[in-house]
Protein backbone atom coordinates (compact mmCIF):
# COMPACT_ATOMS: atom_id res chain seq x y z
CA UNK A 1 0.00 0.00 0.00
CA UNK A 2 1.17 3.28 -0.90
CA UNK A 3 2.37 5.69 1.88
CA UNK A 4 0.34 8.34 2.67
CA UNK A 5 2.11 11.91 3.28
CA UNK A 6 1.32 15.67 2.24
CA UNK A 7 3.84 17.67 0.01
CA UNK A 8 4.29 20.74 1.64
CA UNK A 9 5.62 23.58 -1.03
CA UNK A 10 7.27 26.57 0.59
CA UNK A 11 7.47 29.61 -1.51
CA UNK A 12 9.17 33.27 -1.05
CA UNK A 13 9.21 36.19 -3.57
CA UNK A 14 12.44 37.77 -1.77
CA UNK A 15 14.80 35.54 -3.82
CA UNK A 16 17.96 37.51 -4.29
CA UNK A 17 18.74 36.13 -7.72
CA UNK A 18 15.87 35.69 -9.40
CA UNK A 19 13.11 38.08 -8.12
CA UNK A 20 9.54 36.87 -8.02
CA UNK A 21 10.86 33.20 -9.01
CA UNK A 22 7.61 31.56 -7.73
CA UNK A 23 5.35 33.42 -10.44
CA UNK A 24 8.19 33.12 -13.35
CA UNK A 25 5.75 32.04 -16.13
CA UNK A 26 6.92 28.52 -17.73
CA UNK A 27 4.60 28.18 -20.62
CA UNK A 28 1.70 30.10 -19.36
CA UNK A 29 1.55 28.79 -15.55
CA UNK A 30 3.21 29.93 -12.97
CA UNK A 31 6.09 27.79 -11.34
CA UNK A 32 5.37 27.03 -8.04
CA UNK A 33 2.19 25.94 -9.89
CA UNK A 34 4.07 23.66 -11.96
CA UNK A 35 5.93 22.33 -9.05
CA UNK A 36 2.28 21.63 -7.58
CA UNK A 37 0.77 19.59 -10.47
CA UNK A 38 4.77 17.41 -9.90
CA UNK A 39 3.66 16.90 -6.18
CA UNK A 40 -0.16 16.10 -7.00
CA UNK A 41 1.23 13.25 -9.92
CA UNK A 42 3.66 11.94 -6.94
CA UNK A 43 0.39 10.58 -5.01
CA UNK A 44 0.62 13.05 -2.16
CA UNK A 45 -3.25 12.98 -0.15
CA UNK A 46 -2.75 16.79 0.02
CA UNK A 47 -0.46 19.94 -1.62
CA UNK A 48 -0.29 22.64 0.28
CA UNK A 49 1.71 25.82 -0.98
CA UNK A 50 3.10 27.57 2.28
CA UNK A 51 3.97 31.15 1.16
CA UNK A 52 4.32 34.33 2.72
CA UNK A 53 3.18 36.38 -0.18
CA UNK A 54 -0.52 37.28 -1.22
CA UNK A 55 0.35 36.97 -5.15
CA UNK A 56 1.58 33.50 -5.05
CA UNK A 57 -1.58 32.64 -2.75
CA UNK A 58 -3.62 34.37 -4.98
CA UNK A 59 -2.07 32.06 -8.34
CA UNK A 60 -2.65 29.19 -6.18
CA UNK A 61 -6.10 29.07 -5.75
CA UNK A 62 -6.13 30.35 -9.03
CA UNK A 63 -5.04 26.83 -10.19
CA UNK A 64 -7.15 24.86 -7.47
CA UNK A 65 -4.45 24.30 -5.50
CA UNK A 66 -4.61 24.29 -1.69
CA UNK A 67 -2.25 26.84 -0.30
CA UNK A 68 -1.47 28.27 3.97
CA UNK A 69 -0.04 31.76 4.60
CA UNK A 70 2.91 31.71 6.78
CA UNK A 71 4.94 34.65 8.73
CA UNK A 72 7.67 36.34 6.79
CA UNK A 73 10.17 36.62 9.15
CA UNK A 74 11.24 32.93 9.20
CA UNK A 75 14.55 32.11 9.02
CA UNK A 76 14.68 29.06 7.47
CA UNK A 77 12.32 26.65 5.23
CA UNK A 78 11.82 23.95 8.15
CA UNK A 79 10.55 27.15 10.06
CA UNK A 80 7.77 27.66 7.42
CA UNK A 81 6.86 24.19 7.19
CA UNK A 82 6.34 23.82 11.25
CA UNK A 83 4.26 26.69 10.83
CA UNK A 84 2.43 25.35 7.95
CA UNK A 85 1.78 21.85 9.80
CA UNK A 86 0.40 23.53 12.86
CA UNK A 87 -1.93 25.81 10.63
CA UNK A 88 -3.21 22.55 8.33
CA UNK A 89 -3.70 20.73 11.95
CA UNK A 90 -2.02 17.82 10.71
CA UNK A 91 -1.06 14.50 13.05
CA UNK A 92 2.06 14.28 14.57
CA UNK A 93 2.34 10.79 13.08
CA UNK A 94 1.89 12.17 9.34
CA UNK A 95 4.49 12.50 6.82
CA UNK A 96 5.77 15.54 5.14
CA UNK A 97 7.65 15.92 1.90
CA UNK A 98 9.20 19.37 1.53
CA UNK A 99 9.09 19.77 -2.16
CA UNK A 100 10.87 23.34 -3.16
CA UNK A 101 9.06 25.68 -5.22
CA UNK A 102 11.98 26.39 -7.40
CA UNK A 103 11.90 22.62 -8.86
CA UNK A 104 9.77 22.14 -12.41
CA UNK A 105 11.04 19.58 -13.22
CA UNK A 106 10.91 17.91 -10.36
CA UNK A 107 10.42 13.67 -11.00
CA UNK A 108 6.59 13.05 -9.05
CA UNK A 109 8.30 9.26 -8.39
CA UNK A 110 11.39 11.22 -6.33
CA UNK A 111 8.88 12.72 -3.91
CA UNK A 112 6.91 9.41 -3.05
CA UNK A 113 10.25 7.76 -2.88
CA UNK A 114 11.89 9.86 -0.11
CA UNK A 115 8.55 9.31 1.90
CA UNK A 116 8.86 5.40 1.28
CA UNK A 117 12.29 5.90 2.93
CA UNK A 118 10.85 7.58 6.34
CA UNK A 119 7.66 5.17 6.51
CA UNK A 120 10.52 2.40 6.19
CA UNK A 121 12.45 3.66 8.57
CA UNK A 122 10.82 3.87 12.13
CA UNK A 123 14.06 5.92 14.03
CA UNK A 124 14.64 8.90 11.58
CA UNK A 125 12.69 12.15 12.03
CA UNK A 126 13.71 12.86 8.84
CA UNK A 127 14.68 11.34 5.12
CA UNK A 128 16.10 13.06 2.15
CA UNK A 129 18.48 11.68 -1.20
CA UNK A 130 21.82 11.57 -2.77
CA UNK A 131 23.13 10.43 -5.96
CA UNK A 132 26.66 9.40 -6.94
CA UNK A 133 29.09 11.84 -7.88
CA UNK A 134 31.11 10.88 -10.95
CA UNK A 135 33.27 13.56 -11.51
CA UNK A 136 36.15 14.76 -9.38
CA UNK A 137 35.57 18.40 -10.11
CA UNK A 138 32.29 17.94 -8.31
CA UNK A 139 33.72 16.34 -5.48
CA UNK A 140 36.16 19.54 -4.67
CA UNK A 141 33.49 22.33 -5.31
CA UNK A 142 32.03 23.45 -2.31
CA UNK A 143 29.06 24.73 -3.86
CA UNK A 144 27.88 20.47 -4.08
CA UNK A 145 27.48 19.14 -0.97
CA UNK A 146 28.06 15.64 0.05
CA UNK A 147 26.66 13.49 2.33
CA UNK A 148 28.44 10.00 4.04
CA UNK A 149 26.15 7.26 5.47
CA UNK A 150 26.34 4.56 7.29
CA UNK A 151 25.90 0.64 6.73
CA UNK A 152 22.00 1.15 7.17
CA UNK A 153 21.95 4.50 4.82
CA UNK A 154 21.72 7.32 7.78
CA UNK A 155 23.55 10.16 7.57
CA UNK A 156 26.82 10.14 9.29
CA UNK A 157 27.06 13.70 8.09
CA UNK A 158 26.45 16.66 5.14
CA UNK A 159 29.88 18.99 4.45
CA UNK A 160 30.46 21.49 1.30
CA UNK A 161 34.37 19.55 2.02
CA UNK A 162 34.89 16.61 0.07
CA UNK A 163 34.01 13.72 2.24
CA UNK A 164 34.80 11.63 2.86
CA UNK A 165 38.22 12.68 1.94
CA UNK A 166 40.45 10.52 0.47
CA UNK A 167 44.36 10.70 2.10
CA UNK A 168 46.19 10.03 -1.00
CA UNK A 169 43.88 11.88 -3.65
CA UNK A 170 45.96 12.50 -6.90
CA UNK A 171 45.74 16.23 -8.88
CA UNK A 172 42.29 17.63 -8.58
CA UNK A 173 42.10 16.92 -12.48
CA UNK A 174 42.60 13.23 -11.73
CA UNK A 175 39.51 11.06 -12.09
CA UNK A 176 37.87 9.59 -8.96
CA UNK A 177 39.67 6.85 -7.86
CA UNK A 178 38.29 3.55 -7.47
CA UNK A 179 38.02 3.71 -3.94
CA UNK A 180 36.00 6.80 -4.32
CA UNK A 181 33.81 5.50 -7.05
CA UNK A 182 32.93 2.23 -4.83
CA UNK A 183 31.72 4.34 -1.34
CA UNK A 184 30.66 5.79 -3.32
CA UNK A 185 30.88 9.73 -3.03
CA UNK A 186 27.11 10.98 -2.74
CA UNK A 187 25.89 14.38 -4.07
CA UNK A 188 23.02 15.44 -1.53
CA UNK A 189 20.02 16.47 -2.95
CA UNK A 190 17.90 19.23 -0.99
CA UNK A 191 14.38 16.66 -0.75
CA UNK A 192 13.18 15.95 2.48
CA UNK A 193 10.54 14.09 4.43
CA UNK A 194 9.95 14.92 7.79
CA UNK A 195 7.48 13.04 10.87
CA UNK A 196 5.22 16.02 12.03
CA UNK A 197 6.89 15.41 15.24
CA UNK A 198 9.92 16.59 14.65
CA UNK A 199 8.73 19.29 12.33
CA UNK A 200 6.93 20.81 15.74
CA UNK A 201 9.80 21.02 17.47
CA UNK A 202 11.83 21.93 15.08
CA UNK A 203 12.06 25.50 15.60
CA UNK A 204 12.80 25.30 19.46
CA UNK A 205 16.14 23.87 18.60
CA UNK A 206 18.70 25.91 19.11
CA UNK A 207 20.87 26.41 15.92
CA UNK A 208 24.31 23.90 15.35
CA UNK A 209 27.85 25.51 15.64
CA UNK A 210 27.96 23.30 12.27
CA UNK A 211 25.07 24.43 10.62
CA UNK A 212 26.25 27.95 10.74
CA UNK A 213 29.52 27.06 10.05
CA UNK A 214 28.81 24.79 6.97
CA UNK A 215 25.77 27.29 5.97
CA UNK A 216 23.23 23.59 5.95
CA UNK A 217 20.56 23.47 8.14
CA UNK A 218 20.37 19.47 8.05
CA UNK A 219 23.34 19.52 10.57
CA UNK A 220 20.34 20.77 12.93
CA UNK A 221 18.75 17.65 13.28
CA UNK A 222 22.20 15.50 13.43
CA UNK A 223 23.60 17.78 16.10
CA UNK A 224 20.80 16.74 18.32
CA UNK A 225 20.76 13.56 17.72
CA UNK A 226 18.14 12.94 15.17
CA UNK A 227 18.70 10.19 12.47
CA UNK A 228 18.23 11.14 9.09
CA UNK A 229 17.76 8.27 6.38
CA UNK A 230 18.80 8.84 2.73
CA UNK A 231 17.63 7.24 0.18
CA UNK A 232 20.72 6.66 -2.90
CA UNK A 233 19.31 7.62 -6.39
CA UNK A 234 21.31 6.41 -9.59
CA UNK A 235 20.92 9.27 -11.14
CA UNK A 236 21.28 12.87 -10.11
CA UNK A 237 17.43 14.53 -10.54
CA UNK A 238 16.47 17.58 -12.92
CA UNK A 239 18.16 20.81 -11.70
CA UNK A 240 16.20 23.66 -10.19
CA UNK A 241 16.07 27.27 -10.65
CA UNK A 242 17.98 29.34 -9.07
CA UNK A 243 19.64 32.29 -11.56
CA UNK A 244 17.73 33.77 -15.08
CA UNK A 245 20.21 31.23 -16.97
CA UNK A 246 18.23 28.44 -15.36
CA UNK A 247 15.15 29.99 -15.80
CA UNK A 248 15.68 29.82 -19.82
CA UNK A 249 16.85 26.28 -19.84
CA UNK A 250 13.49 25.01 -18.45
CA UNK A 251 11.21 27.56 -20.41
CA UNK A 252 13.11 25.97 -23.74
CA UNK A 253 12.87 22.81 -22.16
CA UNK A 254 9.10 22.82 -21.55
CA UNK A 255 8.82 24.47 -25.25
CA UNK A 256 10.58 21.92 -26.67
CA UNK A 257 7.79 18.90 -25.39
CA UNK A 258 6.43 17.13 -22.45
CA UNK A 259 8.53 17.11 -19.55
Amino acid sequence: MAVSFVALIPARMASSRLPGKPLADLGGIPMVVRVAHRAQASGARRVVIATDSPAVAQAGAAHGIETVMTDAAHVSGTDRLAQAAALLGLADEEIVVNVQGDEPLIDPAVIAAVADALDASPDCSMATAAHPILERADYLNPNVVKVVTDARGRALYFSRAPIPFERDAGAPSAPLSAPLRAVPVLRHVGLYAYRVRFLRGYPGLAPSPLETIESLEQLRALWHGQAISVLRLAHAPAAGVDTPEDLALVRALIAAGPV
